[in-house]
């Protein structure tokens, strides 16, 4: 029987949320981003979870999306709809991640509230390279995370950070060692939930409207130049 590419745990009023594609360092494909989009919307619903995290099996918290395969519009609908699905959960959204946290991957943990990582990570944004944009609303996150000029480094030379220096820029909220990772966020998470939801919601709310003013901008101009890059690519060179 084969294993479902995104387990759900339950752990009282916290929900974990862990992507399980280990042989493929967690690539996302349709049904992994599908099955985090439906789990993400169902929380979202559930007045008995108070806090959602994320994290990832294997060596790696997510290695951006599978390229096994030509991408279509489904992908790209379905990556931006889980990067919008976290940015506007009225619950809060904790990110745990280790090993490569590349692409969509790093650009779905910047869309969480409060990011963890194992010093163990490493931090890389290839698309330019490959001749493909970003998602996940990455226009409006990273620069507000590490500045525009910081942004634009890492985005258009693609350079390997590790998560010191990730810490260090702002990118991640604290560094921990892998065996103090899981205690430590659920640490976390379960002091989230002793907030008033209302007030839990207000917050993130409210940070986000001014933090993160742009992001409903950004979501729908990446989409708009992933397709322009996509229908260039797809034409023959003159």
């Amino acid at each position: 029987m084969t294993e479902p590419k995104l387990l759900l745990k339950r752990d009282s009023a916290v929900l974990t949320l862990v992507l399980n594609r280990p042989n493929k360092l967690n690539a996302i494909d349709n049904e992994l981003a599908a099955s985090l989009l439906e789990a993400l919307d169902t929380a979202a619903a559930d007045s008995s979870i108070r806090v959602i995290r994320i994290a990832g099996s294997g060596r790696a918290f997510c290695a951006g999306r599978d390229v096994s395969e030509a991408p279509t519009d489904r992908d790209l609908e379905l990556v931006q709809a889980v990067a919008k699905s976290i940015v506007g959960n009225p619950k809060p959204v904790v990110a745990a991640v280790h090993g490569w946290t590349v692409g969509a991957g790093l650009e779905w943990m910047l869309n969480a509230d409060i990011v963890y990582a194992c010093d163990d990570t490493k931090f890389k944004l290839p698309e330019a390279s490959i001749g493909v944009f970003v998602t996940g609303g990455l226009v409006a996150t990273l620069p507000a995370a590490i500045g525009l000029t910081r942004a634009k480094a890492l985005m258009l030379l693609g350079d390997e950070i590790s998560a010191r220096q990730a810490a260090d820029w702002g990118l991640v909220y604290r560094v921990l060692p892998k065996e103090e990772m899981d205690a430590v966020t659920m640490e976390a998470c379960q002091r989230l939930t002793e907030l008033k939801p209302q007030v839990a919601m207000q917050f993130k709310r409210v940070l986000n409207m001014f933090g993160l003013e742009g992001f409903d901008k950004a979501i729908n101009e990446e989409t708009n130049v992933q397709r322009i890059l996509g229908r260039s690519a797809a034409s023959p060179s003159t």
